[in-house]
């Protein structure tokens, strides 16, 4: 069936925002724990709500709740230098607009910082649906988001391709039912990503113009 729906993930897919978090990730854990355990630690949560990667690191409820506000501030305070669209990814997301494809984005950032990262890439016009974690009771890597896409843009899961740059957005997207893509110029290995058996490996955001064309190959 033909490709109607291209739902995206934002960090690390449309936006290069690793260094930003992994920014305030460290500070976060300097302020609060005085040391900083390894960045592949943080890593491995990339993809899950904020939130849910703190309390791994908090010795207490409390402590986690200071940290989201400690983490929350210093990226409010760097968004501008350090967030921006990967190159080629808003002209791709204008190609798809054009052709008339549904678009979303399916996100583990909360709808504030979603939206204010949106903004600075010049992306907010093209993207009817957002769903954060806000929206749903089960985040990522849960198909709860996906799902929850789906039905706001109007179209079947196999109607459908979900593109991320972690493993736990193709198991998202694989739960929902749709196709999934993994975007290779994100943070995580291909190995990290290939064990997740996405339908398509993209190179770069350019790619996936060619995915709705039916002209790339598996």
């Amino acid at each position: 069936m033909q490709l109607k729906a291209v739902l995206y993930d934002f960090d690390g897919t449309l936006a290069d925002t690793t260094d930003l978090i992994m920014r305030s990730y460290r500070h976060t854990m300097s302020t609060h724990l005085g040391e900083v355990p390894p960045d592949e630690e943080w890593l491995s949560g990339f993809g899950t709500p904020l939130d849910i990667q703190l309390a791994r690191f908090a010795r207490s409820p409390e402590e986690a709740l200071e940290m989201l506000h400690t983490y929350q501030r210093y990226q409010r305070a760097h968004y501008d230098d350090l967030l921006h669209p990967f190159p080629g990814a808003v002209r791709a997301v204008e190609e798809l607009a054009g052709r008339g494809v549904r678009l979303a984005i399916v996100t583990s950032r909360h709808r504030e910082g979603t939206l204010r990262g949106m903004d600075l890439c010049g992306l907010v016009e093209h993207f009817p649906v957002i769903v954060t974690p806000e929206d749903v009771a089960q985040p990522k890597p849960h198909p709860e988001p996906v799902r929850v896409a789906l039905e706001r843009l109007g179209v079947s899961a196999d109607e459908a391709v979900f593109i991320g740059d972690s493993p736990h957005d193709m198991a998202s997207g694989r739960g929902a039912g749709t196709r999934t893509a993994a975007a290779l110029w994100g943070p995580f290995p291909h190995d990290a990503l290939v064990r997740e058996s996405p339908d398509w490996f993209l190179e770069r955001p350019e790619d996936v113009l060619r995915l709705v064309d039916g002209t790339l190959q598996k």
